[in-house]
């Protein structure tokens, strides 16, 4: 069998299947991600703008350079991302006690409270999908997430 590398097509018998799980998966987070960013109002915090909020409620404060390379994002990116979120008072800038030329970015007790409410409606709007999904169903999607998490960690 002679497959493609760029296109993962092998001739003979049209895209390998590693090539139409990945475009899959793809689409159907893609319209996940869009069906859940259409729930939120217009105006609201952008997925990337909610990413490095939850990154920094989890991993505590950090500098612009350490979130863009944690978020894969240009600096460029980052700083106007984290801009918007400091305008809204969700972030907080401040010099870093080790360093007091280096800028260091917290997650303000406001920016907590938005991620939360977000999530919560998220939440609220999967599992009342779910619900509608057989137990074994539920079952299978569960089993399925320590690989998501795996791929996402990887992209």
């Amino acid at each position: 069998m002679q497959v493609d590398r760029e296109t993962g097509t092998d001739h003979a018998h049209g895209p390998s299947d590693t090539v139409r799980l990945a475009s899959d998966l793809r689409l159907a987070v893609g319209r996940m991600t869009r069906r859940l960013r259409q729930a939120h109002a217009v105006g609201d915090v952008s997925l990337s703008g909610v990413s490095v909020l939850a990154r920094l409620a989890a991993d505590g404060p950090g500098s612009p350079g350490s979130l863009a390379d944690l978020e894969r994002v240009r600096p460029q990116a980052m700083a106007g991302t984290l801009a918007v979120l400091e305008q809204r008072g969700l972030v907080g800038r401040g010099p870093d006690a080790a360093d007091g030329r280096r800028i260091i970015v917290a997650i303000t007790e406001e920016g907590r409270a938005m991620l939360a409410e977000r999530r919560s409606e998220s939440v609220h709007r999967l599992s009342a999908v779910l619900d509608e999904f057989t137990p074994e169903e539920r079952g299978t999607l569960a089993s399925a997430l320590p690989l998501l998490d795996r791929l996402a960690e990887r992209l």
